[in-house]
């Protein structure tokens, strides 16, 4: 009888093997959130004893930077439109009332065309996922974080005529979670400054040791790299030849490092740089691997959420002059059912 129970659950279930080193059916086979589910009360409550000053620092890039889409062909910058109200009249400097001259309302409003992953973002558990055989019959299938299905449970255009999305994985789940906690801060660019490295677990542990700060089960790992300095500098006008060639980016081949993002349970790495890793990454053994290494194992494999295009200079510089390097966090995605990946306007407060 337990046989065939044991067999009936493993029908039901939507992965009969998971992939190596990664923790599916931690949080429940039906879990969406990662290790957001880390987030607890008494970790929200540590952070907030991280507040000494009250002062704030906003780690969002403009959303109109890094500019044009040289960078992301497909990745477009955000375009304010305008509807027509009344008429010919658009619905900008519009007059509530024509019959009065003096103290009559006017408004504004507007809409926008927003990539959702352009400029400072969050990526989704639904962002990166990878072929693998998670039903056992030997075939690989595209399969996202805790053995969701690609075409199934994220449905895009190819997949059906209608009703795309992410279904599941979706970054409204990411949202509900309550995206507030503590931040540690590595200021790789005082390290590295503008050259290219790529920073495995030594080189990690050792800029944590030169800071004396460590990170915990449920923080936010911020990596300060200036590769956001760069994209401000260059106006709009990026150059890909020289973001291509500068600045730190933890090495997604190091397996020591994705084994310590494992055991330290952090929810989140959070960066200055394009992608948190370094693209390309250094060339791996076989003929079959991940492009994006870091991503596969926090995304797909650990439910650890991933931010991209952080600005954390001026928070950086505080926290060297005072000599800290932890703080409030919070920065929560937008709720919008169906995204794989949302802009994000961080706040840290020291």
């Amino acid at each position: 009888l337990q046989l065939l129970q044991g067999m009936s659950q493993m029908t039901t279930k939507r992965w009969v093997n998971k992939p190596e080193g990664s923790n599916w059916g931690r949080f429940g086979d039906d879990d969406q959130r990662g290790k957001m589910n880390l987030l607890t009360p008494e970790r929200r409550v540590a952070a907030a004893r991280e507040v000494k000053e009250g002062v704030a620092f906003t780690l969002s890039l403009p959303l109109d930077y890094p500019g044009g889409n040289a960078i992301f062909a497909h990745r477009k910058a955000p375009v304010l439109q305008y509807e027509k109200r009344g008429g010919a009249a658009y619905n900008f400097n519009f007059k509530l009332s024509h019959i009065c001259a003096e103290y009559c309302d006017i408004v504004c409003d507007d809409a926008v065309l927003l990539y959702l992953q352009y400029s400072t973002q969050w990526d989704g558990l639904s962002h990166v996922g990878q072929m693998f055989d998670a039903d056992g019959d030997g075939v690989p299938e595209k399969v996202y974080y805790n053995g969701w299905r690609g075409g199934v449970d994220l449905v895009g255009p190819e997949d059906a005529k209608e009703g795309f999305g992410a279904h599941k994985l979706g970054v409204e789940n990411f949202a509900t979670a309550g995206v507030q906690g503590r931040g540690v801060l590595v200021d790789l660019n005082r390290i590295y400054g503008r050259r290219k490295a790529f920073v495995g677990y030594d080189d990690l542990m050792r800029a944590l040791d030169a800071q004396k700060v460590g990170v915990e089960a449920g923080d936010f790992l911020c990596l300060y790299t200036g590769y956001g300095d760069l994209i401000m500098e260059m106006n709009k006008q990026p150059d890909v030849d020289v973001l291509h060639h500068s600045c730190a980016a933890l090495d997604g081949r190091d397996t020591r490092l994705l084994q310590w993002i494992t055991d330290t349970d952090l929810v989140a790495i959070c960066s200055d740089s394009l992608a948190v890793e370094v693209f390309p990454p250094r060339p791996a053994e076989g003929d079959s691997f991940p492009m994006l290494p870091l991503h596969n194992h926090c995304l797909f494999k650990q439910g650890v959420h991933l931010g991209e295009l952080w600005y954390f200079t001026e928070l950086a510089q505080w926290l060297a002059a005072h000599d800290r390097w932890r703080f409030q966090l919070t920065a929560p995605p937008l709720r919008l059912p169906g995204a794989v990946g949302s802009p994000a306007t961080p706040v840290a407060v020291v």
